[in-house]
Protein backbone atom coordinates (compact mmCIF):
# COMPACT_ATOMS: atom_id res chain seq x y z
CA UNK A 1 0.00 0.00 0.00
CA UNK A 2 2.69 2.41 1.12
CA UNK A 3 4.95 1.64 -2.59
CA UNK A 4 1.18 2.94 -4.21
CA UNK A 5 1.05 5.84 -2.86
CA UNK A 6 4.64 6.52 -2.91
CA UNK A 7 4.11 6.19 -6.84
CA UNK A 8 1.34 7.82 -6.92
CA UNK A 9 2.76 10.97 -5.01
CA UNK A 10 5.77 10.96 -7.28
CA UNK A 11 3.17 12.68 -9.90
CA UNK A 12 2.02 9.94 -12.51
CA UNK A 13 -0.42 11.90 -14.85
CA UNK A 14 -0.11 13.57 -17.74
CA UNK A 15 0.67 17.30 -19.00
CA UNK A 16 1.86 18.33 -15.19
CA UNK A 17 -1.76 16.60 -13.63
CA UNK A 18 -0.79 14.99 -10.45
CA UNK A 19 -3.03 11.66 -9.79
CA UNK A 20 -3.47 10.78 -6.42
CA UNK A 21 -4.43 7.82 -4.76
CA UNK A 22 -7.89 7.08 -2.99
CA UNK A 23 -6.73 5.10 -0.15
CA UNK A 24 -10.13 6.03 1.59
CA UNK A 25 -13.02 7.96 2.43
CA UNK A 26 -10.68 11.18 3.69
CA UNK A 27 -8.71 11.06 0.27
CA UNK A 28 -11.60 10.91 -1.59
CA UNK A 29 -13.36 13.37 -0.13
CA UNK A 30 -10.03 15.95 -0.88
CA UNK A 31 -9.64 14.58 -4.60
CA UNK A 32 -13.78 15.19 -4.72
CA UNK A 33 -13.37 18.93 -3.35
CA UNK A 34 -10.24 19.36 -5.47
CA UNK A 35 -12.56 18.27 -9.08
CA UNK A 36 -15.43 20.25 -7.96
CA UNK A 37 -13.19 23.25 -8.19
CA UNK A 38 -12.17 22.88 -11.94
CA UNK A 39 -15.64 23.11 -13.87
CA UNK A 40 -18.06 24.80 -12.31
CA UNK A 41 -20.15 22.17 -13.81
CA UNK A 42 -20.40 20.29 -11.38
CA UNK A 43 -20.78 21.56 -7.72
CA UNK A 44 -24.46 21.77 -9.09
CA UNK A 45 -24.47 17.84 -9.59
CA UNK A 46 -22.83 17.40 -6.15
CA UNK A 47 -25.53 19.42 -4.44
CA UNK A 48 -28.06 17.08 -5.88
CA UNK A 49 -26.55 13.72 -5.30
CA UNK A 50 -25.23 14.43 -1.57
CA UNK A 51 -22.15 13.01 -0.11
CA UNK A 52 -20.52 10.55 -2.07
CA UNK A 53 -18.91 6.95 -0.93
CA UNK A 54 -15.68 5.44 -2.00
CA UNK A 55 -16.23 2.19 -3.79
CA UNK A 56 -13.34 -0.09 -3.29
CA UNK A 57 -12.86 -4.01 -4.18
CA UNK A 58 -9.65 -5.56 -3.20
CA UNK A 59 -6.43 -4.84 -5.25
CA UNK A 60 -5.36 -7.80 -6.95
CA UNK A 61 -7.09 -10.73 -8.97
CA UNK A 62 -9.67 -11.47 -6.80
CA UNK A 63 -11.16 -7.20 -7.21
CA UNK A 64 -10.07 -7.93 -11.41
CA UNK A 65 -12.02 -11.17 -11.25
CA UNK A 66 -15.53 -9.32 -9.51
CA UNK A 67 -14.75 -6.56 -12.48
CA UNK A 68 -15.03 -9.63 -15.25
CA UNK A 69 -17.98 -11.12 -12.83
CA UNK A 70 -20.14 -7.61 -13.33
CA UNK A 71 -19.76 -7.32 -16.84
CA UNK A 72 -23.59 -6.84 -17.88
CA UNK A 73 -25.06 -7.88 -14.91
CA UNK A 74 -26.86 -6.41 -12.28
CA UNK A 75 -25.22 -5.93 -8.77
CA UNK A 76 -27.55 -8.00 -6.97
CA UNK A 77 -26.59 -11.09 -9.53
CA UNK A 78 -23.15 -9.95 -9.87
CA UNK A 79 -22.70 -10.02 -5.79
CA UNK A 80 -24.39 -13.62 -5.57
CA UNK A 81 -22.57 -15.39 -8.31
CA UNK A 82 -19.64 -13.31 -6.76
CA UNK A 83 -20.52 -15.55 -3.48
CA UNK A 84 -20.76 -18.22 -4.71
CA UNK A 85 -17.17 -18.43 -6.96
CA UNK A 86 -15.63 -18.07 -3.52
CA UNK A 87 -17.90 -20.89 -2.28
CA UNK A 88 -16.45 -22.83 -4.89
CA UNK A 89 -12.61 -22.08 -4.76
CA UNK A 90 -12.89 -21.99 -0.46
CA UNK A 91 -12.04 -18.04 -0.87
CA UNK A 92 -11.36 -15.65 -3.18
CA UNK A 93 -10.46 -16.31 -6.20
CA UNK A 94 -6.57 -16.56 -7.16
CA UNK A 95 -4.62 -17.04 -9.57
CA UNK A 96 -3.94 -20.77 -8.45
CA UNK A 97 -7.47 -21.98 -7.22
CA UNK A 98 -8.82 -20.70 -10.24
CA UNK A 99 -6.63 -22.97 -12.58
CA UNK A 100 -6.86 -25.49 -10.41
CA UNK A 101 -10.90 -25.46 -10.35
CA UNK A 102 -12.93 -27.64 -12.25
CA UNK A 103 -15.22 -25.97 -15.19
CA UNK A 104 -18.46 -27.43 -14.05
CA UNK A 105 -17.64 -26.47 -10.84
CA UNK A 106 -16.97 -22.74 -12.31
CA UNK A 107 -20.57 -22.70 -14.47
CA UNK A 108 -22.54 -23.88 -11.32
CA UNK A 109 -21.77 -20.95 -9.59
CA UNK A 110 -22.89 -19.21 -12.33
CA UNK A 111 -20.24 -17.99 -14.56
CA UNK A 112 -21.18 -18.01 -18.37
CA UNK A 113 -18.66 -20.31 -20.45
CA UNK A 114 -16.67 -16.14 -21.63
CA UNK A 115 -16.61 -15.74 -18.22
CA UNK A 116 -14.89 -18.91 -17.43
CA UNK A 117 -12.74 -18.39 -20.75
CA UNK A 118 -11.80 -14.75 -19.63
CA UNK A 119 -10.83 -15.99 -16.19
CA UNK A 120 -8.92 -18.67 -16.93
CA UNK A 121 -7.01 -16.92 -19.82
CA UNK A 122 -6.80 -14.04 -17.51
CA UNK A 123 -4.77 -16.11 -14.75
CA UNK A 124 -2.98 -17.86 -16.50
CA UNK A 125 -1.52 -14.53 -18.68
CA UNK A 126 -0.81 -13.75 -14.69
CA UNK A 127 0.88 -17.35 -13.88
CA UNK A 128 3.23 -16.80 -17.42
CA UNK A 129 4.57 -13.22 -16.47
CA UNK A 130 2.84 -12.01 -19.82
CA UNK A 131 1.35 -9.35 -17.60
CA UNK A 132 2.42 -8.61 -14.29
CA UNK A 133 -0.44 -6.77 -11.86
CA UNK A 134 2.15 -4.68 -10.48
CA UNK A 135 3.17 -2.78 -12.83
CA UNK A 136 0.32 -0.85 -13.11
CA UNK A 137 1.67 0.68 -10.41
CA UNK A 138 4.44 2.91 -12.09
CA UNK A 139 2.06 3.36 -15.02
CA UNK A 140 0.24 6.50 -15.50
CA UNK A 141 -4.01 5.44 -15.89
CA UNK A 142 -4.42 5.60 -19.60
CA UNK A 143 -1.19 4.00 -19.93
CA UNK A 144 -1.77 1.12 -17.27
CA UNK A 145 -5.59 0.78 -18.97
CA UNK A 146 -3.89 0.08 -22.33
CA UNK A 147 -1.54 -2.49 -20.42
CA UNK A 148 -4.13 -4.36 -19.00
CA UNK A 149 -6.03 -4.92 -22.10
CA UNK A 150 -2.91 -7.24 -22.95
CA UNK A 151 -5.16 -9.47 -20.34
CA UNK A 152 -7.52 -12.09 -23.18
CA UNK A 153 -11.10 -10.53 -22.53
CA UNK A 154 -10.15 -7.19 -20.94
CA UNK A 155 -11.47 -4.36 -23.10
CA UNK A 156 -10.75 -0.93 -21.93
CA UNK A 157 -14.03 -0.60 -19.71
CA UNK A 158 -12.91 -3.40 -17.50
CA UNK A 159 -9.02 -2.18 -17.13
CA UNK A 160 -10.53 1.44 -16.41
CA UNK A 161 -12.95 -0.16 -13.74
CA UNK A 162 -10.20 -2.20 -12.14
CA UNK A 163 -7.88 1.06 -11.77
CA UNK A 164 -10.45 3.12 -9.87
CA UNK A 165 -12.33 0.49 -7.55
CA UNK A 166 -9.44 -1.77 -7.26
CA UNK A 167 -6.30 0.11 -7.32
CA UNK A 168 -7.96 3.46 -6.04
CA UNK A 169 -6.19 5.69 -9.00
CA UNK A 170 -8.18 8.73 -9.26
CA UNK A 171 -7.81 9.53 -13.24
CA UNK A 172 -8.68 6.22 -14.65
CA UNK A 173 -11.81 7.44 -16.52
CA UNK A 174 -14.10 4.52 -18.35
CA UNK A 175 -15.40 6.85 -21.01
CA UNK A 176 -17.31 3.84 -23.36
CA UNK A 177 -19.89 3.62 -20.14
CA UNK A 178 -23.36 4.50 -21.36
CA UNK A 179 -24.39 5.51 -17.78
CA UNK A 180 -21.57 8.16 -17.95
CA UNK A 181 -22.09 9.12 -21.26
CA UNK A 182 -26.29 9.62 -20.87
CA UNK A 183 -25.54 11.63 -17.47
CA UNK A 184 -23.24 13.79 -19.07
CA UNK A 185 -25.27 14.44 -21.92
CA UNK A 186 -28.15 15.48 -19.34
CA UNK A 187 -25.93 16.66 -17.11
CA UNK A 188 -24.21 19.59 -19.36
CA UNK A 189 -27.39 20.04 -21.76
CA UNK A 190 -25.88 17.88 -24.68
CA UNK A 191 -29.03 16.81 -27.50
CA UNK A 192 -28.60 13.72 -26.59
CA UNK A 193 -26.29 11.46 -24.45
CA UNK A 194 -22.61 12.27 -24.95
CA UNK A 195 -20.29 9.82 -27.05
CA UNK A 196 -16.96 7.66 -25.91
CA UNK A 197 -15.00 10.48 -27.93
CA UNK A 198 -16.89 13.67 -26.62
CA UNK A 199 -17.36 12.37 -23.35
CA UNK A 200 -13.45 11.79 -23.26
CA UNK A 201 -12.52 14.89 -24.45
CA UNK A 202 -15.01 16.77 -22.23
CA UNK A 203 -12.95 14.63 -18.96
CA UNK A 204 -9.62 16.04 -20.25
CA UNK A 205 -10.71 19.15 -17.78
CA UNK A 206 -10.60 17.39 -14.82
CA UNK A 207 -7.35 15.69 -14.65
CA UNK A 208 -6.56 14.14 -11.88
CA UNK A 209 -9.60 13.53 -10.84
CA UNK A 210 -11.11 11.72 -13.92
CA UNK A 211 -12.06 8.82 -11.83
CA UNK A 212 -14.11 10.96 -9.47
CA UNK A 213 -15.90 12.91 -11.91
CA UNK A 214 -16.65 9.15 -13.08
CA UNK A 215 -18.57 8.57 -9.46
CA UNK A 216 -20.30 11.69 -9.13
CA UNK A 217 -21.52 11.16 -12.61
CA UNK A 218 -23.09 7.53 -11.60
CA UNK A 219 -24.37 9.28 -8.75
CA UNK A 220 -25.80 12.01 -10.92
CA UNK A 221 -27.40 8.81 -13.30
CA UNK A 222 -29.10 7.27 -9.77
CA UNK A 223 -30.52 10.54 -9.20
CA UNK A 224 -31.61 11.43 -12.79
CA UNK A 225 -33.19 7.54 -13.17
CA UNK A 226 -34.97 8.09 -9.69
CA UNK A 227 -36.33 11.22 -10.92
CA UNK A 228 -37.85 9.62 -14.25
CA UNK A 229 -39.42 7.00 -12.36
CA UNK A 230 -36.62 4.38 -13.01
CA UNK A 231 -35.28 1.48 -10.71
CA UNK A 232 -32.09 2.73 -9.71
Amino acid sequence: MAQRSESLAAGLGVDGHREVHLADQAAFDRALAALLTLDDRLPPLAALTGPLTLRRRAPDFAGLTAVVVAQQLSVAAARAISARLDTALGGPPTVETLLAADVADLRAAGLSAGKVRTLTGIARALADGTVDLAAVETMEADAAAAYLTRLPGIGLWTADIYLLFCLGRSDAFPHGDLALQVAAGDAFGLPGRATAIGLAAIAEDWRPYRGVAAQLLWAYYGVRRARLGAPT
